[in-house]
């Protein structure tokens, strides 16, 4: 009987998953610096949390069960309405604003497998709760911006754009909720191919030339702040985006303060979701192709969705397997250190129970170590310690336990030196 992990699901040995501990570490200093905490929320939830945020239509996305008392449940396919629900069973009566927390954990999406794309990923995220705009948006995008070039990924480009001018204009012209979803899904994809199809063709999605034609212009800007004026001049006749530009005026102001320099203002990103209404943000790295989106975020009403009061709410979440594709792509591989600080070798059996007395010292110290359970002639322990790559180990022979000592050896230099059982811990600390 032959058995193989699920389709769309991997597999991590020793040393990507220690390359991935790392990435993690890495993230979660950064993230606690700008005073956010970690929270956990479980793998699977009920799935009307989903379906009422992203409509019927994602059951087809999910790993939907029922449990044995008949309810309908899911594998969590994101972790943002998690931390929604979270936030309304634990938090709205009882937390002081703003509250910055931070996630990581896998998700599930049963979707088609391919280059970049899994069936159970990761993501590293954050919200910010209730903090006013747009200074804190300013500051989640300087957070998502650091955080990502403290892995050495420094292609990164923060596109940005406010969808409050096209939601403005589509107010103006009086556009169907329908219509407008239906738009912003087609923008969200980025095929510039089919929105003009969508608004130019035969039988255009909006029967108004006039907006057609603005939204074409508009998706096409991008650039930096010079791009500005243009944008004016197109929503100069209409004042209901008017407040909307302002607000992403002042965003590249604040971005300068936080010292977010990587930024491209880009009218043509938009969140196809509902529940988005302000500043949102993607962030390319051009290496890595079609797989370029390592992130995504931006600001968002979800908690008035799930029956709570109105809230400011801006976060993003971070794709980790892509993150790691970056790390490789841009980055030069290190050797990883050993996974340990220290070998000890027993070289014949009579001292083998001392010898796994003086590991447990060593852990109980603070050591990372291991010691020899196999019973390995000498020469074989030092071909075992030379391949692992550790930096000390502590040859353990009867005749020097004799006089109360054992020999630490330097992997690197090749110095050993004979050191006193009762100095040992000190000595390595030295060391």
């Amino acid at each position: 009987m032959e058995f193989t992990r699920p389709r769309g699901t991997r597999d991590f040995l020793f040393e990507e998953m220690r390359e991935r501990k790392q990435a993690e570490s890495t993230l979660r200093r950064i993230f606690e610096s700008y005073g956010y905490q970690e929270i956990k929320t479980p793998l699977f939830e009920e799935l009307k949390l989903f379906t009422t945020k992203s409509g019927e239509e994602i059951v087809n996305q999910l790993y939907n069960f029922k449990d044995k008392s008949d309810r309908e449940l899911t594998l969590r396919p994101e972790i943002t309405a998690p931390v929604a629900r979270l936030y309304l069973n634990e938090l709205e009566k009882t937390s002081t604003k703003p509250i910055k927390l931070y996630y990581y954990g896998s998700c599930f999406r049963y979707e088609r497998p391919q280059k970049g794309r899994f069936r159970q990923f990761w993501q590293f995220g954050c919200e910010l709760i209730g903090a006013k705009t747009p200074q804190g948006e300013a500051e989640v995008i300087a957070l998502c911006s650091d955080a990502i070039q403290s892995l050495g990924i420094t292609t990164a480009d923060v596109n940005i754009n406010h969808l409050g001018i096209i939601r403005g204009l589509f107010k103006h012209f009086d556009i169907s909720t329908e219509t407008q979803r239906e738009i912003m899904v087609i923008i969200d994809k980025g095929d510039k191919d089919l929105l003009i199809e969508s608004l130019s063709g035969d039988k255009p999605v909006i029967d108004n030339d006039e907006l057609n034609q603005i939204l074409l212009k508009l998706i096409d800007l991008v650039g930096d702040k010079s791009i500005i004026p243009e944008v004016e001049d197109l929503i100069a006749p209409y004042d209901e985006p008017k407040e909307a530009l302002e607000e992403l005026k002042e965003l590249i102001n604040l971005l300068e303060a936080f010292q977010v320099s990587n930024y491209t203002l880009n009218l043509g990103v938009a969140r196809g979701l509902d529940y988005y209404t302000g500043i949102v943000f993607e962030i390319y790295v051009p290496e890595l192709g079609a797989q370029k989106q390592i992130c995504g975020g931006g600001s968002y009403s979800l908690v008035k969705l799930f029956g709570g009061q109105e809230v400011e709410s801006t976060g993003f979440a971070l794709g980790f397997d892509r993150l790691m594709n970056a790390i490789e792509e841009l980055t030069d591989k290190e050797e990883l250190p050993s996974h340990l600080d220290v070998y000890v070798a027993p070289i014949s059996k009579d001292v083998q129970v001392k010898a796994f007395e003086i590991t447990q010292t060593l852990r109980q110290n603070g050591f990372k170590s291991d010691v020899d359970l196999n019973g390995k002639k000498f020469k074989k322990l030092m071909n075992h310690a030379d391949k692992i790559k550790v930096p000390k180990i502590i040859i353990v022979g009867a005749k020097d336990l004799a006089e109360g000592k054992v020999t630490v050896k330097d992997m690197i230099s090749g110095n050993q030196e004979l050191v006193e059982l009762e100095n040992l811990i000190n000595h390595l600390k030295e060391e």
